[in-house]
């Protein structure tokens, strides 16, 4: 089999898991995605890369520059023989299932391509987080995508690719008393395949944050194969190596394009974040009340000055707008300038207290482009939608870097199966 090798990429997001892939030269089949901006996202991406390897990329950055609408941006590429059917935008249900391998058979076909390698993935994951079940009365028993994973399986059955990548929360190892885990390895097995799973740490992949998930990744059981290793050396470099280029905000203030103001730093060459553009988007700062401004104040004073958190029950009664002082007392949280980040969630797109910008004299949350880049986002990466929709997208994905890491160790066992 000659490369490149093709994946199918199941609940997509924003294309964090995916980015790692293009990176690594795979060749995507499908995406599929229910979100409707995400999968605009991923449309965007996806023409990026196609762009590029037909050396017309400027089309790209004239759209992300404003200099052309969306629907001129979609008009050149499909004058150029591009389109984005191979974005799905669609639920993945026990309704929709035969339709979407329907419409995936048809990718292959209308590309003359008869075998998928990888699927890669992971279903959304509120239903096995420890914080999603805890503020559910049941615990997220009942909870529908809970049963998602059978999808993903499914979808196995039905390509019988060479290897899978799954992802998600650690927390799904506990959910349902384990019974969901069991389960997916029992259903991978039954349908003919090995698999190992771990977690493992963004920071080990040179991310400038502590985000911990777990890997399943999986083979067909004829391959003498084995889980990869990685490498658990974790990042020399800290979140002020990669803010420090960017335009200082007050809150309610930016651009949606703007321009550095500070050179590139080692981390920022070296991981590939910043690109050649001179323009950044996404760089504009929520506006904040003066209650939420005092408490980032006395938040960022406490942390930068002796690395304590500060507590809700803590703050002077006049600062305090919740009866709840039992729960969630660490509402406010200070991103670590002087090291590595906390995980980035889907949550910043409600507020921004729990991801204060370290420095003091701007004295807010962090921007969508800071959340992307503590996520390893490059700056060239759009994001479709408003900025609620642009944070959870962020909050959700697999940070590019991570996902590149995983990428390489899954084209090294496909070269050991054709090569």
């Amino acid at each position: 089999m000659s490369f490149p090798y093709t994946v199918l990429d199941l609940f997509s997001g924003a294309g964090g898991l995916t980015e790692g892939f293009y990176r690594n030269g795979f060749d995507i089949i499908s995406h599929i995605e229910k979100d409707e901006f995400a999968s605009k996202t991923l449309q965007t991406r996806s023409l990026y890369y196609a762009l590029l390897k037909i050396n017309k990329v400027h089309i790209y950055y004239n759209y992300y520059n404003n200099r052309i609408n969306r629907d001129e941006f979609l008009k050149q590429c499909c004058e150029l023989g591009i389109d984005n059917s191979e974005v799905i935008h669609e639920e993945i249900s026990l309704i929709t299932e035969d339709s979407l391998i329907d419409k995936i058979n048809t990718q292959l076909i209308k590309r003359n391509i008869n075998k998928i390698n990888v699927v890669i993935g992971g279903p959304p994951c509120q239903a096995y987080s420890l914080i999603g079940r805890g503020r559910d009365r049941y615990g997220m028993l009942y909870d529908p995508r809970n049963h998602l994973y059978k999808h993903y399986i499914r979808f196995i059955q039905t390509f019988s690719p060479d290897l899978f990548v799954f992802e998600n929360v650690p927390g799904i190892r506990s959910a349902k008393n384990g019974m969901i885990i069991e389960d997916f390895k029992k259903m991978i097995d039954e349908s003919g395949y090995d698999s190992d799973q771990k977690i493992l740490n963004a920071s080990n992949f040179n991310v400038l944050q502590n985000r911990k998930r777990i890997i399943i990744i999986g083979w067909k059981k004829e391959y003498n194969l084995s889980y990869p290793d990685f490498a658990k050396s974790q990042t020399p470099y800290i979140i002020n190596d990669l803010l420090s280029d960017l335009p200082e905000l007050k809150p309610g203030c930016g651009s949606e394009i703007s321009n550095y103001t500070g050179d590139r730093t080692k981390y920022l060459q070296e991981s590939g974040i910043r690109t050649d553009e001179t323009c950044i988007r996404h760089h504009v700062a929520r506006p904040h009340n003066d209650r939420d401004r005092e408490i980032y104040r006395i938040a960022i004073e406490k942390w930068n000055n002796g690395k304590k958190r500060i507590k809700y029950t803590e703050l002077d009664p006049s600062l305090k707008t919740h009866k709840n002082e039992k729960s969630f007392l660490d509402r406010f949280k200070v991103v670590n300038g002087n090291g590595l980040s906390h995980s980035i969630v889907a949550h910043l797109s409600k507020d921004g207290h729990y991801f204060i910008h370290p420095d003091i004299s701007q004295c807010r949350s962090l921007t969508v482009r800071e959340a992307a880049r503590i996520q390893s986002f490059p700056d060239n990466y759009l994001f479709e939608g408003p900025r609620s929709s642009q944070f959870i997208q962020i909050g959700n994905a697999v940070p590019p870097l991570m996902a590149s890491g995983i990428a390489t160790k899954i084209k090294d066992m496909l070269n050991r199966i054709y090569l």
